[in-house]
């Protein structure tokens, strides 16, 4: 009996605590305004509508100010009203921090607060906030993973909602119902010409950006560089934004417009349209004789290649090594300054990226699948439905990486053929596999630890600066692999920088000092090569005096094994040169300078 008075009262005493645990739970969620909560729903935004198209600005930012003219000349060709914000300051940087939310990485301060300063603007001029609400939108790139990236879109919502524009669209560009409404047509139509001329746009602003990086450091003439490039510039964005689009009904002959213009025959005229528009876009007359023209153009600014200059490799964060302002501290201004050659890496290095990283994802998922149905290996049905249904992804992602680097290439080639070809992804992958696993997603993945081997291991660099944003995830785990990657090359010069948008005088100083070490890689490397000519310097100048081309932009000089830098190779292709004269014909009298 004492026995079960005890247990009946441990019972009760148990009961007890359990319901004033509850209360208690229940005060503190009530205190902190937690009973009521819902799950979180992403909030439904306004659809961009056809019917908007005439009086809705389309803002976008974020890249380089060739690709934004670039992108910019497109859908303006398209018909669209479209407007680019300006390159982001360390003002909009701290807009950014003042209306978001604490702990963002910064190229999300730079970019909100720099479309909030714009907003401003507007309304400082004397623009109703609600027209502003209503006849802008804001189109960015979205996306999802572990870093904080899949989050931009609501800190977006957020800075603006606090800012006092609440209602504001922020349109991702991966996402249907952000360009399409519910019902009727999209205010954004993707249609062939738009499709065609971003990847015209992608592509020029790539090269374009790269071949003044190339000359720049270079010329002869200072500021010949940037004063030929604007106005190549500007007839690149006249030619995406005001050519002609191909319609099959006014350039075919006038006996097949009846037959195409019949009802029943309508498939088989939006198939020949569709096809006459990618044939003008990528091979029309126009398209073609305007790149040869900026070619021309670029070609004749003259070049001093005896110059020893380092080459900077950049890569990092896409956003922190893409930008060209305040929030990568103004990096590749101030290498070109410290008398370096940068080398940055072009938008199509990424997309190539995601294509392999796809087709990889597929086929790893493939595995997983065979390795679930193991059991079930003598149906035979079911294997060859899925060697078909992998078979055929495997062949569209390797189509269209293809034709993503056919494409580049092209341009490549149309425009002096001086740029760098895109990097196998299989290799970049395979070099960064001992250090880096390629399905560790986030950021750039394994591409930041592969192209600093790539780069190394090649002799295509003399340093490798990595750009990123404080406190970046993906970038982080990178720093941490790299330590390891270092070791195993010693010779190896990398220097990760994190941009805050503050400090950037503490950065500049540690690229002054690492870039110190890559000059005088460039140095010893150009003096070793100088001397194995066997020819003096003012003799390799003088015959570079009296060959213009070897001046040209354009002019072709082979790489070398081993060899980085751009005066070391081109004293030896002189040299090269030089020794070929002396074995085929006889020596004469080098022609005068002034003849030249």
């Amino acid at each position: 009996m004492p026995d079960q008075t005890s247990t009946q009262a441990v019972a009760e005493l148990e009961e007890e605590i359990a319901q004033r645990l509850q209360q208690e739970r229940t005060r503190l969620r009530r205190d902190a305004g937690l009973v009521q909560l819902k799950p979180f729903q992403r909030p439904v935004e306004r659809a961009f509508t056809a019917e908007e198209r005439d009086k809705v600005t389309i803002l976008f930012g974020g890249l380089t100010w060739k690709h934004e003219a670039l992108i910019r000349s497109v859908f303006q060709g398209c018909g669209y009203k479209c407007e680019i914000v300006p390159c982001p300051d360390v003002p909009a940087f701290q807009l950014g921090k003042e209306y978001g939310n604490n702990g963002q990485c910064n190229p999300t301060y730079f970019t909100v607060g720099n479309l909030v300063q714009y907003l401003q603007k507007l309304e400082a001029q004397g623009m109703p906030r609600q027209d502003i609400i209503s006849n802008y939108v804001f189109f960015t790139a979205g996306s999802c993973g572990p870093c904080r990236f899949g989050m931009y879109e609501a800190e977006y919502r957020f800075a603006l909602q606090n800012a006092g524009f609440d209602g504001f669209r922020v349109l991702l560009f991966q996402q249907q119902e952000g360009i399409k409404a519910a019902s009727g047509e999209p205010g954004l139509k993707f249609t062939v010409d738009f499709g065609m001329g971003m990847l015209n746009a992608l592509h020029l602003g790539d090269t374009m950006n790269e071949i003044a990086y190339q000359i720049r450091p270079y010329e002869v003439n200072r500021g010949e560089t940037n004063q030929v490039y604007s106005e190549c510039m500007d007839q690149l964005v006249h030619l995406l934004r005001d050519r002609k689009p191909f319609e099959i009904l006014e350039w075919a002959p006038s006996w097949a417009k009846d037959y195409l213009a019949r009802p029943e025959k309508k498939k088989l005229k939006n198939t020949l349209n569709t096809l006459g528009k990618i044939r003008e876009n990528l091979y029309g007359d126009v398209f073609v004789d305007t790149l040869e023209e900026v070619r021309d153009r670029l070609n004749h600014i003259e070049m001093d290649r005896l110059r020893v200059k380092p080459i900077v490799k950049i890569t990092g964060e896409f956003w922190a090594q893409t930008t060209e302002g305040d929030g990568n501290f103004h990096m590749f201004e101030f290498l070109e300054r410290e008398g370096a050659q940068v080398l940055v890496e072009p938008i199509a290095t990424w997309v190539a990226y995601l294509l392999n990283q796809a087709k990889a994802i597929s086929h790893r998922k493939k595995t997983v699948e065979e390795h679930h149905n193991r059991f079930q290996s003598w149906e035979v049905h079911k294997i060859l439905a899925r060697e078909k249904r992998y078979g055929s992804k495997w062949l569209m992602m390797t189509f269209g990486e293809a034709m993503w680097a056919h494409f580049y290439h092209r341009v490549i080639d149309m425009l002096g053929g001086s740029a760098h070809r895109l990097v196998d992804q299989k290799e970049l992958a395979r070099l960064a596999e001992p250090f880096y696993n390629r399905f560790a997603r986030g950021g750039e993945g394994h591409l930041e630890v592969g192209k600093n081997v790539y780069y190394t291991v090649h002799h295509l660099c003399h340093m490798v600066l990595a750009l990123k944003p404080f406190g970046c995830m993906p970038s982080s785990q990178s720093d941490g692999v790299q330590s390891s990657v270092i070791n195993k090359f010693r010779d190896m010069i990398f220097l990760p920088i994190e941009t805050s948008g503050e400090g950037e005088v503490n950065a500049h100083s540690r690229v002054q000092m690492a870039l110190g070490e890559a000059k005088a890689k460039a140095k010893a490397e150009f003096e070793t090569a100088l001397k194995s000519t066997g020819k003096k310097l003012d003799d390799i100048k003088e015959y570079v005096a009296d060959h213009p081309e070897l001046r040209r932009p354009f002019y072709h000089v082979p790489h070398r094994e081993g060899i980085a830098g751009t005066a070391a190779q081109f004293v030896l292709h002189v040299n090269d040169r030089m020794n070929r004269r002396n074995r085929f014909w006889p020596v004469r009298e080098p022609i005068s300078r002034s003849a030249a």
